[in-house]
């Protein structure tokens, strides 16, 4: 009996065990915000658009080191001390926690609740600027940032009865402290033993020890020496077909420029013709709930259809979205009069977008990253993989403006389509399927390569 064990149950940690730090909605409830607070603050204090760029990306450069910082820091203080720190430690340990204390067949659907946070706070944050923007100028868009530290305070109340990862606690040899809390997330007593022998073989432990506490050979450890060495400096042909799967889905969730599409929706609605600021606020709404549902779809169905099919699925979606919003406001920019036509489909290939991209690549990539690496490498690895996330994010964000300025807006997306074409191809080469696969398995899934993963898909 393995970690499929349950045969399609979910474990009782889905939602009393980690219900709490897999709703982070002020991780981007910003980002909701500020979509449409920048629309005050510009018309305040007159600001250029260079300014108005540096302002929407720079959470993303806080973030980016925090991140950076995250995987160590989880390797030394365990995963659910790190998880309160702020951003870039929230968007790296929460996908890391659950992957850890879930069960193969639930994986996909724990890891990726996160996500239905995020898009949770995104909606609020449209929500929110609808309701502000009635307010005074100088009251409003503050209102709008401020009102982001309600949810983080339940979050920092959450994380206090949150138990500690059973794979970080066996790493640092508190068996004992791990049964415990295996047994607590687990559906029974038959599949919390099987689990804790296949975790004390990784980590190189007699599986049949009973001690609570026993040592760690060194060459186990998470050394700060080591992990580089076996990450970056020296990896195997295995850990470093992980780190470029893990980096690269990252990279290109941004790549393809969605980000733009959630932070700067009233900019490229007004673009193609929707002009009143109250319907460009409502129209961000409508960007918040499709967010929303699909990505709540995906949550449900990743366990079952898997990773590849998803992400191949999304991305192939995204590409003919982006090329028809490119082609939608190269022709309405260029217009000397308003087109109802381009226009209505312009409203349509944006929510297109948010759809297919909901629906695969935003939730798988987080998904992904997290359960790829071996334990002692994982929190490093996605350490990693969310830094050029939030590089990428920051780039787009920073970049926006100035690339529509340059190349026109229609421009700009017939280069994230091209970006998308690139990811579809890397999904296909590059990204085995780890759907009901063991966390232990994945050294064997990717030292296959890419082939036996798109025979298994045949299969």
């Amino acid at each position: 009996m393995n970690d499929d064990a349950a045969g399609g149950r979910q474990s009782k940690c889905d939602k009393d065990e980690i219900g709490e730090l897999t709703t982070p909605r002020t991780v981007k409830r910003h980002t909701g915000a500020m979509s449409g607070a920048m629309i005050f603050i510009k018309e305040e204090f007159t600001i250029e658009e260079g300014h108005l760029e540096v302002l929407a990306g720079i959470l993303n450069i806080c973030a980016l080191v925090g991140s950076l910082c995250a995987g160590r820091a989880s390797d030394y203080i365990g995963r659910r001390c790190t998880a309160g720190v702020g951003v870039g430690f929230a968007l790296m340990i929460a996908p890391v926690y659950a992957a850890e204390i879930s069960s193969a067949n639930t994986r996909g659907f724990l890891s990726s609740l996160p996500e239905i946070g995020i898009s949770a706070g995104i909606l609020i944050g449209y929500v929110s600027n609808n309701l502000f923007a009635r307010l005074r100028l100088e009251l409003g868009w503050r209102m709008m940032l401020g009102i982001a530290a309600v949810p983080s305070l339940f979050l920092a109340i959450g994380i206090l009865k949150m138990p500690e990862s059973p794979r970080w606690l066996i790493m640092q040899g508190r068996l004992g402290e791990a049964k415990k809390i295996m047994y607590k997330v687990c559906d029974d007593s038959e599949e919390a033993e099987q689990r804790l022998k296949d975790i004390k073989k990784a980590a190189g432990i007699d599986q049949n020890c009973t001690d609570d506490i026993v040592e760690i050979p060194k060459s186990r450890t998470a050394g700060e020496d080591g992990v580089w060495k076996e990450l970056l400096i020296r990896p195997t042909p295995t850990v470093r077909r992980m780190l470029i799967a893990g980096v690269g889905i990252h990279f290109f969730e941004h790549a393809t420029g969605v980000e733009a599409v959630i932070l700067y929706g009233p900019r490229i609605f007004k673009k193609a013709g929707v002009t009143a600021r109250s319907k460009l606020l409502l129209a961000t709404i409508g960007v918040g709930l499709t967010k929303f549902t699909f990505i709540t779809i995906s949550t449900f169905i990743i366990d079952k259809v898997g990773r590849r099919k998803l992400l191949l699925f999304s991305i192939a979606g995204m590409i003919v979205t982006l090329m028809g919003l490119a082609t939608c406001l190269t022709v309405a920019e260029h217009s000397k009069e308003k087109l109802v036509w381009a226009l209505v489909l312009s409203l349509i290939f944006v929510y297109g977008l948010l759809m297919f991209f909901n629906i695969g690549l935003c939730p798988v990539c987080w998904v992904y990253s997290s359960e790829i690496f071996p334990t002692k490498l994982r929190a490093a690895g996605a350490s990693i993989s969310v830094a050029v996330n939030r590089l990428m994010n920051a780039t787009v964000s920073m970049s926006f403006l100035s690339l529509s300025a340059a190349i026109t807006i229609g421009g700009t997306f017939y280069l994230f389509a091209s970006a998308a074409v690139a990811a579809w191809f890397f999904v296909y080469f590059c990204l085995p399927e780890t759907k009901g696969r063991r966390l232990e398995e994945m050294k064997e899934v990717f030292s296959k390569g890419s082939n036996s993963s798109m025979k298994e898909d045949k299969d």
